[in-house]
């Protein structure tokens, strides 16, 4: 990745205090919404506003404590990748062709079995290590849907009827590599990363030629393992707080009272993915819950938008990539999505 600084001139950035005080700010607004909405329509929903908020909080801690060992995961693999594997090891097995690179790399992820929250600091690792972003995007959108356990398990719940396994596989790798190619004709791929995660190349670069080549790689490790959690802890506890107010905010009767509408279904199914946040190891088996009552090309959008942009992964790539790329990327998950579920609406 070419580390540019074109915007050298914009304007500055807000301090972590003035975000700090943002997203205070955030929360406090989503706590008066939930008051507000109990006040104004008390019967929208049938449990009292403490009970749901209790299950708001449960419903964080466990995305959180889910996402955990993962995201831990997640970042050890990227500090092998960019601090223990010797230049050119990865890259002498890439093809030369950039429509390849994307095909292979979008592959990557049957052999990193961790779900789309340890995915992103493994994706911030390639790009540190000079991977381009349409080619780390095009992994980080496939490796949740194509990884080993991901396979296993959504077989588990559906084995091969209706075709949602081969659907799932086979609509997560094209969307991978449908968005790999679309970034990669973007005229200025630096403008699509955040200038916190351009200083953080800089300074990985400087750690990495003051650390040497003796002990250096250990102090290299500690260093980065220390980066990388401070970026990517704080919106995970964002994230899983977003997903379990927003579930409390949305009552669930209203999205299961359309599923049985083809094209409705597949909108709601969409809508109820990006908001329960459930790791894509386990999520086929959310979706199974909702087999008897929602169409098989719901279920599968629900499995391929899922994994790729809820709001807890929005909040993770958030530490990565601008609001206008994840804002690009969100449009061409749903429209793909609801293409690929109509067809297996058809086909079914």
């Amino acid at each position: 990745m070419s580390h540019a600084h074109g915007s050298t001139d914009a304007a500055p950035r807000p301090s972590a205090q003035a975000r700090t005080l943002l997203w205070l700010g955030v929360g406090l607004a989503v706590v008066a919404g939930l008051f507000v909405i109990d006040w104004l329509a008390p019967a929208l929903f049938p449990a009292s506003l403490s009970t749901r908020a209790q299950d708001g909080l449960t419903l964080a801690v466990s995305v959180l404590i889910e996402s955990l060992p993962f995201v831990a995961l997640g970042v050890v693999l990227s500090i092998v990748v960019q601090v223990w594997v010797p230049p050119g090891v990865i890259e002498r097995w890439m093809p030369r062709r950039a429509w390849a690179r994307r095909a292979v790399l979008s592959l990557l992820g049957m052999v990193v079995p961790v779900c789309e929250c340890g995915n992103v600091p493994f994706a911030r690792g390639l790009l540190m290590r000079g991977f381009s972003v349409s080619e780390t995007l095009t992994f980080l959108v496939a490796a949740p849907i194509v990884n080993p356990i991901v396979i296993i398990t959504t077989h588990q719940a559906f084995g091969y009827s209706d075709g949602i396994l081969i659907a799932r596989l086979l609509g997560g790798y094209a969307i991978a590599n449908l968005i790999g190619w679309l970034y990669s004709r973007h005229p200025s791929p630096d403008a699509l990363l955040t200038d916190r995660f351009r200083d953080t190349c800089d300074m990985a670069l400087r750690h990495a030629r003051e650390s040497g080549m003796r002990g250096g790689q250990w102090r290299r490790t500690l260093a980065q393992f220390v980066v990388e959690l401070r970026a990517v802890m704080p919106a995970l506890v964002i994230g899983s707080a977003l997903a379990g107010a927003v579930q409390v905010l949305i009552p669930r009767e209203a999205l299961v009272a359309i599923g049985s509408n083809p094209a409705l279904s597949i909108v709601a199914m969409m809508s109820l993915a990006m908001i329960v946040s459930i790791c894509s190891n386990v999520d086929s088996f959310f979706a199974l819950s909702f087999a008897s009552t929602f169409t098989p090309g719901s279920l599968v959008a629900f499995l391929l938008v899922g994994p790729i942009v809820d709001v807890k992964m929005l909040a993770l790539m958030r530490t990565t990539f601008t609001w206008r790329t994840l804002g690009g990327i969100v449009v061409v998950v749903v429209l793909a999505a609801f293409a690929i579920g109509t067809a297996v609406n058809l086909l079914a």
